[in-house]
C-alpha cells in the first residue's frame, strides 16, 4: 500500500465537485466496474460526475448496471476538479482520456498493478490486491460512502474477472469475504451475474479461437505456448477487440506449460503481446517491461513495434533465456 490514505481520498472525493473517472485502453471487467461503482457512489453523494474510457462501453460488458454512463471520452477537453485513473499502470494507458481532462485540481491513482510508477498526487497502489475493485470495496467502505446493488454488481462483475472466477494466486480469504458482503448488502444473484460474464459470448468469438489454435506453437521442451492473430484474420472473422479477453487461457490450462503467449498485430505497425506465467519464478511482468510494457508476476503485456514474425522471435527468444536461466 502506497502513502496515501484511504481518509484522504475520501476527503477529496466530498470536498470537491466535479469529476472525471478514467481506466486503460482495451479495458477488462475490473477497469469498467471499478469506474463505475465509484462514479455511481459519487453520484449518490451529488457529484457531477463523467466516465471516461477510449474505448468505451465493451458490448460483453453492456449489462453492467448504469453502462451506458460509461462513454467515449469527448474530443473537446473539459475542466474538472478532480481526475480518477483507475487500473491503469502507465498513465498513458489512459489513452485519449489524457486529452479530454483539460484540467484537473488533483489527480488520484488507484490500482493493483506493481509495475504501476505512482503517477497522481494522491496514490494507492496494492499489489496485493488481486482486482482494483476490491480496493473500490474497501475505500467506499472505510470512508462510509454510498453503496447500493448497482454499485454491489459492478464491483462483483470487476473483482471476479480479474480473479480468474476467483481462482488466481491472489485471490485471498479477504476477496472471498468481500464478494460475499457484496452478495449479502447488494442482494446479488449471482448465477445471472456469472452466466453474463462467461456464458454469453458472441458466436465469432469461439470462430476466433478456432483460428488461433490453428497458430498454436510449443517451445522450450513444452513450456512455453503461444498462438497469433493477424490483421487480416482479425477482417475477415470480424471480431472485435474485447473478443481476445481470456482467450490465452488455454493456453495457460495446458499440463506442462508454462508460460503463455497471445501476439496480436495492429493497424499501427505495432504487435500486442499478453503474457501469462504458472509458476513465480517466471516474472512476466519483468520480461514485458524489458518492452515497454508491464503489469503482474503472472499476467502482464506489451506493445511492441514490429512486424508479427519479428516480434514473436524477440519476445521467444526472450522467455527461453528466461527459463534457462531458472532452470
Amino acid at each position: 500500500m502506497s502513502n496515501t490514505t484511504f481518509e484522504e481520498i475520501g476527503q477529496v472525493l466530498r470536498g470537491n465537485q466535479c469529476f472525471a473517472i478514467l481506466s486503460h485502453v482495451r479495458p477488462d471487467g475490473d477497469a469498467l466496474g471499478s469506474q463505475l461503482a465509484l462514479a455511481l457512489s459519487l453520484q449518490q453523494l451529488g457529484k457531477d460526475v463523467r466516465i471516461w474510457n477510449e474505448d468505451g462501453m465493451l458490448e460483453k460488458y453492456s449489462f453492467l448496471p448504469r453502462a451506458e454512463l460509461l462513454t467515449k471520452p469527448p474530443s473537446t477537453a473539459i475542466d474538472v476538479d478532480v481526475a480518477v485513473a483507475l487500473d491503469t499502470a502507465i498513465q498513458n494507458r489512459l489513452g485519449t482520456t489524457l486529452a479530454a481532462v483539460g484540467s484537473a485540481k488533483i489527480w488520484i491513482n488507484i490500482d493493483h498493478h506493481r509495475s504501476n510508477p505512482g503517477y497522481g498526487d494522491l496514490v494507492i497502489i496494492d499489489s496485493s490486491a488481486p482486482a482494483t475493485g476490491e480496493i473500490i470495496f474497501r475505500l467506499i467502505k472505510s470512508q462510509d460512502l454510498p453503496f447500493n446493488h448497482d454499485i454491489a454488481e459492478n464491483l462483483f462483475a470487476a473483482i471476479s474477472t480479474d480473479t480468474g472466477s476467483f481462482q488466481y494466486p491472489k485471490t485471498s480469504a479477504r476477496t472471498f469475504e468481500i464478494a460475499a458482503e457484496l452478495v449479502r448488502v447488494g442482494g446479488l444473484d449471482v448465477g445471472q451475474i456469472s452466466q453474463q460474464l462467461y456464458e454469453n459470448y458472441p458466436r465469432r468469438r469461439l470462430e476466433l479461437l478456432r483460428d488461433l489454435l490453428r497458430t498454436m506453437r510449443f517451445g522450450e521442451d513444452g513450456r512455453v505456448a503461444s498462438f497469433s492473430l493477424s490483421l487480416k484474420t482479425a477482417a475477415a472473422l470480424a471480431v472485435l477487440p474485447e473478443d481476445n479477453e481470456g482467450l490465452i487461457d488455454h493456453l495457460r490450462a495446458i499440463r506442462g506449460v508454462i508460460v503463455a503467449v497471445f501476439f496480436e498485430e495492429l493497424a499501427d505497425g505495432k504487435v500486442r503481446v499478453s503474457m501469462r506465467s504458472k509458476d513465480e519464478a517466471v516474472d512476466v511482468c519483468a520480461i514485458c517491461q524489458k518492452f515497454g510494457g508491464g503489469g503482474h508476476t503472472l499476467a502482464a503485456g506489451a506493445r511492441i513495434r514490429g512486424s508479427l514474425a519479428e516480434v514473436e522471435e524477440k519476445v521467444l527468444e526472450e522467455i527461453g533465456e528466461v527459463l534457462k536461466r531458472d532452470s
